[in-house]
């Protein structure tokens, strides 16, 4: 499991309700099902993603979350997940919204395009950069809105969302993360509440 997902395993209660959006091949879900008993569907878009869900044994629909989740009562979730998605939303805020009106909590993460190296690498090379984390050239990335830690902060100070955790995960120079998570963290984790 990548670093975020054992993040979000540690903060998923036992025998929770979750929804995971842009649930992609259902590992997370499938893990939490088995270690946790949770009750757990996803909402995914690509047909390899729900394909693969199928065949975990995983409950998944297939719906753009651009569309919003009107199909879901007010609190019906104990905890929704976005993992890695957030950055390619047409509108990131009406998605949290939508989140935290579905659920008691979210747990959202999403690359940090402030890490020193995608900085390092626009100011040397003058290009947008190409990483193991953004694997895509600008022209052809799903990754629409750059943010970074502090920007996700604003947003969710503007929308009234009380963060109630935040992990920073880096492969490389995690020491120096206490210095500046904003500048050394590769990807950001939250746990926020209305």
């Amino acid at each position: 499991m990548r670093l975020d997902q054992q993040i979000i395993d540690s903060w998923v209660k036992p025998s929770a309700r979750v929804l995971d959006l842009g649930c992609g091949d259902g590992s997370l879900l499938a893990h939490l099902t088995r270690t946790k008993n949770i009750k757990g569907y996803g909402l995914e878009i690509s047909e390899a993603g729900i394909l693969s869900c199928v065949q975990k044994g995983i409950s998944v629909i297939e719906h753009n979350l651009d569309d919003g989740l009107n199909n879901f009562a007010d609190q019906s979730f104990d905890t929704v997940i976005m993992s890695q998605v957030l950055q390619t939303m047409h509108y990131p805020d009406k998605v949290l919204k939508e989140m935290m009106r579905i659920g008691r909590e979210a747990i959202v993460t999403f690359p940090n395009f402030g890490h020193w190296r995608a900085r390092w690498h626009l100011a040397v090379n003058g290009r947008m950069p190409v990483s193991d984390l953004l694997p895509y050239e600008w022209y052809n990335t799903p990754n629409i809105h750059f943010c970074t830690f502090k920007d996700f902060e604003v947003l969710c100070k503007d929308l009234n969302f009380r963060i109630i955790d935040r992990k920073v995960a880096a492969e490389s120079l995690s020491f120096l993360l206490p210095l500046s998570p904003n500048v050394f963290g590769e990807t950001a984790i939250y746990r926020i509440r209305r």
